[in-house]
């Protein structure tokens, strides 16, 4: 397993619409262990393909809380295929748009149904922050950030910040 580097806002990639994955294989295993230990390392909950630059509709996550007890999830070629009218709102944060949060409202329940690890073919009744995440990181295979849900002028200010970070960053 190996630690990638995560894309950050703004980059060009992240707004690319990943691809299908014709089946589950040793390639994608070990990119989903590559991701998995990548979204640990960064303290995330959830990480798509996209954002270690790999155009594929494959996203991890793990919602546990407890650090002793890992419980990974992995999707392979996710889809919706209900979503609540009803929404619940979290504050979101993401590993590729650093140090910034904003409320979200999505549906507070989904279906998704979807390949796992070992390329079986699975359906996922999620609700509350499970719910969020999924639809969270499902975004990313669209390319569509959590920020594009603000305003215009609230998203560019996130931008703003984070171009100058990244341009402080090139200069050290």
């Amino acid at each position: 397993m190996a630690i990638r580097t995560i894309i950050t806002e703004p980059n060009k990639l992240l707004r690319q619409i990943s691809q299908p994955v014709n089946g589950v294989g040793k390639e994608e295993r070990k990119l989903m262990d590559d991701m998995l230990e990548t979204m640990y390392d960064a303290n995330g909950i959830g990480l798509a393909a996209i954002q270690v630059g790999v155009p594929k509709r494959i996203i991890v996550m793990d919602i546990s809380k407890d650090e002793n007890k890992k419980e990974p999830r992995y999707f392979v070629n996710p889809v919706i295929k209900n979503k609540d009218p009803e929404k619940a709102t979290y504050e979101e944060g993401c590993l590729s748009v650093p140090n910034q949060f904003a409320e979200i409202d999505r549906p507070s329940k989904c279906e998704v149904e979807y390949l796992d690890y070992d390329g079986e073919k699975k359906l996922l009744k999620a609700d509350g922050l499970l719910a969020t995440c999924i639809q969270h990181e499902m975004d990313h295979l669209e390319g569509i950030l959590f920020i594009d849900y603000l305003s215009k002028l609230k998203r560019s200010i996130i931008i703003k910040k984070l171009s100058k970070k990244k341009s402080t960053a090139a200069v050290l």
